[in-house]
């Protein structure tokens, strides 16, 4: 393919909010192509199930990617920069060193033991919503400080801080944000974890995620902060957008709602099905690698420098799964790629995963009759952040 036929990657436009780019769904119809990202870097868009998995897993392809394709049209940017902490960016032992440990704080089991926490909070949350009664903004009021105390609770940071982790983390987030911008809100983090790390360095033993990093790890003070900026801010972005996009998708698909409502039980494999769905529709391109080397791939082939990203929209692709397309919430889980995959797959997602099902599940069993105020398409969405999400979602019940 020459440079002539690449194409500018789709922004912004939607034809309904939780559908694709206009035009991504037909560029990607025949198989990979050549975009070119906001900051001028052209990279190939893979969107295959098989492909998306290889080029996620294959050491071929490396995660350092400072210098590569990126929503801020500036490039001026931090997220692919390989500096102390920054683990998106690193591979093989160097990418292990700092994961290892982190993993630890996810398992089943702590995230198990955190469920009548998360529970309780929740309980909170629509307690107040109750109490104040309709019309309310399920974003400002349930979908966005739960995920931020919650990480809180993990880190082991004062809560009375969660104003501040969300204004943070939308500065950090945003594609026209300068570095400047990503700095100026870490340091504002750095300024409330410092004090934790202090003190955890004097009490010794913790439970929490800082406690293990100061006391458990070889972690650099620099890379320490690094870690914990990026959980935080993070930890709660992309929970809180899913959990409102799952609302969404609802609102949209009432006989779904409806196989929820009837067999709540069920809601682990349901909130599989909903993230399998909600992000194959978004069907936005982001994860980008470099190929070390030459390597053939869905027809074509991928020359050594060149950079590719994938598209998850491969987790609409029939080869994962039957009429793959239709949001079907009766379906046995599926490998899905919601959570990425290979040796970057995300961090916390045991930790979303227990959210998601303990937040659906309560919210549709509290307010059975939970409609949105105005229709979905009116409602107003957030394009200057890497993450998707509602600005507000009014409801009823």
């Amino acid at each position: 393919m020459t440079e002539s036929a690449i194409l500018p990657v789709p922004r912004d436009q939607r034809a309904h909010p939780l559908g694709p780019p206009v035009g991504m769904v037909e560029a990607l119809g025949h198989g990979p192509v050549r975009m070119v990202w906001p900051n001028g870097v052209p990279a190939w868009v893979i969107s295959s199930y098989s492909g998306v998995r290889t080029v996620l897993s294959d050491p071929r392809f490396s995660s350092m990617r400072e210098g590569g394709p990126d929503m801020r049209a500036s490039g001026d940017t931090i997220i692919g920069e390989k500096r102390p902490g920054n683990i998106n960016v690193l591979d093989g032992a160097e990418h292990m060193r700092l994961r290892r440990p982190l993993s630890r704080a996810f398992m089943v089991k702590k995230m198990n033991a955190m469920r009548p926490f998360i529970q309780r909070i929740v309980d909170e949350h629509l307690d107040e919503m109750e109490r104040s009664g309709a019309p309310a903004d399920l974003v400002s009021a349930f979908c966005l400080p739960i995920p931020s105390l919650v990480i809180a609770e993990l880190l082991g940071v004062p809560t009375e801080h969660q104003p501040l982790f969300q204004a943070t983390a939308r500065g950090m987030f945003g594609v026209d944000n300068a570095k400047e911008d990503y700095l100026r809100n870490a340091a504002e983090l750095a300024g409330v974890l410092v004090p934790v790390v202090e003190a955890r360095k004097r009490e010794g033993a913790s439970d929490d995620l800082i406690g293990l990093m100061v006391n458990d790890t070889d972690f650099e003070l620099d890379e320490l902060l690094f870690l914990a900026i990026g959980l935080l801010a993070a930890g709660h972005e992309t929970t809180s957008g899913a959990i409102g996009l799952f609302a969404l998708t609802l609102f949209e698909n009432p006989e779904q709602r409806a196989v929820l409502q009837a067999d709540p039980d069920r809601v682990d494999v349901i909130v599989e099905e909903l993230l399998r769905y909600s992000q194959g529709r978004l069907g936005g391109a982001a994860l980008a690698r470099r190929a070390l080397e030459e390597v053939e791939l869905d027809g074509v082939t991928i020359r050594e420098g060149e950079w590719v990203t994938v598209s998850l929209t491969a987790n609409l692709d029939e080869a994962l799964c039957e009429q793959a397309g239709e949001l079907d919430l009766t379906r046995k889980s599926v490998t899905h790629l919601g959570f990425g995959f290979g040796p970057h797959q995300c961090l916390g997602a045991n930790l979303a995963r227990t959210e998601l099902q303990i937040m659906l599940r309560s919210l549709f069993t509290r307010f059975p009759d939970l409609a949105p105020a105005i229709p979905v398409p009116q409602m107003e969405f957030r394009t200057d952040s890497i993450t998707y999400s509602a600005v507000e979602i009014p409801v009823v019940w």
